[in-house]
């Protein structure tokens, strides 16, 4: 018999019982879409994070004050960072590949304006922390050296807090916000930036950070020092070459426990790689394992199958087919099966993948490696689960099947 007499020959027994057929292949429509939908999210998701992580700059260099090896708890209410610590990172520049820094100091208050009222994350930064950061302002302008060095009370608002205080598309500088019941000058809105996680810079408001030290905080330390780097190539040395400086300046001894700790942004963005990497592969691994359920489905239907025909192919073999035949005949038929369960299982996905990308404002993303991974197991359960059925059907005797009752 012809490949294509065979298969048209499969197609017609898998039209015969419609109902059966569709229900055989859910396991694998529901495998190949689950599998689709988590690799399709995963990637979505990482790469909506990871430009959030580069919009805030891919050379920067964060110190903490205190061990981040202790987690949260471990930072809180250490004291160990000063703006003199900033200021002598940027003038000695031992790598001369510090670009800009920027002390920053934090804490949430009540703000007041135009009736409303808002609780907010005050960000006390320098006027190099809009480049640091990549803040552009909508309205206004940022913070100015001036501005730190006077003490001014002036402020700029987060995209959101603007609109919960004033309104969309109010004109806002020049208008009074109450911070602590201190009133400050708004200057400038900053531009949309988009939440990443649980951080949102649209609800912070910045201010001078010497303002938010001495007016606000009544403190001598920051929380963090931000350094923007020239060359992310050497981040690491220069990295290293703060680290030598700030042990220097702390006088720690040994330098074996510092009183503070450094992350680049470099080390979030590989970290981040390798966490959603492992759980895509790990929750596309669980989805697989419908995969193999709707294989097992597939043979047991195929048996159950090869049993109902078992005349059928005595009556083949009676009129010359070949074992080879009989075989490839009900291969193809389990290989139709599966094929057709992973096209319906990848419209399934790809249409699920796009409703909840929509949903969930995360970018679109089905790579072309996936759906070929999705036919290329499909097949290969077909195959797998296929090839036993059809070995029992190809073995049974003309005569024994033709008199099987």
């Amino acid at each position: 018999m012809q490949i294509g007499e065979l298969f048209i020959t499969a197609l017609g027994a898998l039209r015969s019982n419609i109902l059966r057929t569709l229900l055989t292949m859910l396991g694998i429509i529901i495998g190949i879409a689950a599998v689709i939908l988590i690799i399709s999210l995963g990637q979505g998701a990482t790469k909506a994070i990871t430009d959030q992580i580069s919009s805030f700059g891919t050379n920067l260099v964060i110190i903490f004050p205190g061990s981040l090896s202790q987690g949260p708890s471990g930072t809180a209410g250490v004291k160990t960072l000063t703006v003199a610590d900033a200021e002598a990172i940027l003038n000695t520049n031992p790598s001369l590949n510090i670009q800009s820094v920027s002390p920053v100091v934090t804490r949430s208050f009540q703000v007041v304006a135009n009736g409303q009222k808002v609780n907010s994350s005050i960000q006390g930064v320098a006027e190099s922390y809009a480049a640091i950061q990549t803040i552009s302002t909508t309205q206004g302008t940022f913070v100015t050296a001036d501005n730190v060095s006077g003490l001014s009370r002036v402020a700029v608002l987060g995209y959101q807090v603007a609109i919960d205080l004033f309104g969309e598309g109010s004109e806002v500088v020049g208008q009074i916000v109450k911070i602590d019941n201190r009133s400050f000058r708004v200057i400038g809105v900053a531009d949309q930036k988009g939440a990443s996680g649980f951080v949102n810079p649209d609800d912070y408001i910045y201010v001078p950070y010497t303002t938010a030290m001495k007016v606000l905080l009544g403190q001598d330390f920051v929380q963090t020092i931000l350094v923007e780097t020239k060359n992310t190539n050497i981040i690491d040395q220069t990295m290293e070459d703060i680290r030598s400086l700030l042990i220097t300046r702390h006088k720690i001894a040994d330098g074996a426990d510092p009183d503070f700790s450094l992350r680049s942004s470099k080390d979030a963005l590989s970290t981040l790689g390798t966490v959603t990497g492992l759980l895509t592969s790990l929750l596309a691994g669980i989805a697989a394992i419908s995969l193999v359920v709707g294989g097992i489905g597939i043979m047991n239907i195929m048996l159950v199958t090869v049993t109902e025909r078992t005349k059928e192919v005595g009556l083949l073999k009676a009129l010359g087919a070949k074992r080879r035949d009989i075989l490839l005949q009900f291969l193809i038929e389990s290989v139709v099966l599966t094929v057709s369960g992973g096209a319906i299982g990848i419209a399934i996905g790809v249409g699920a993948t796009y409703g909840i990308t929509k949903v969930a404002n995360i970018p679109f993303i089905v790579s072309p490696s996936s759906l070929a991974l999705a036919v290329g197991v499909s097949t290969i359960v077909g195959l797998i689960f296929g090839i036993y059925p059809a070995k029992k059907a190809a073995d049974l005797q003309p005569i024994d099947a033709l008199r099987y009752e």
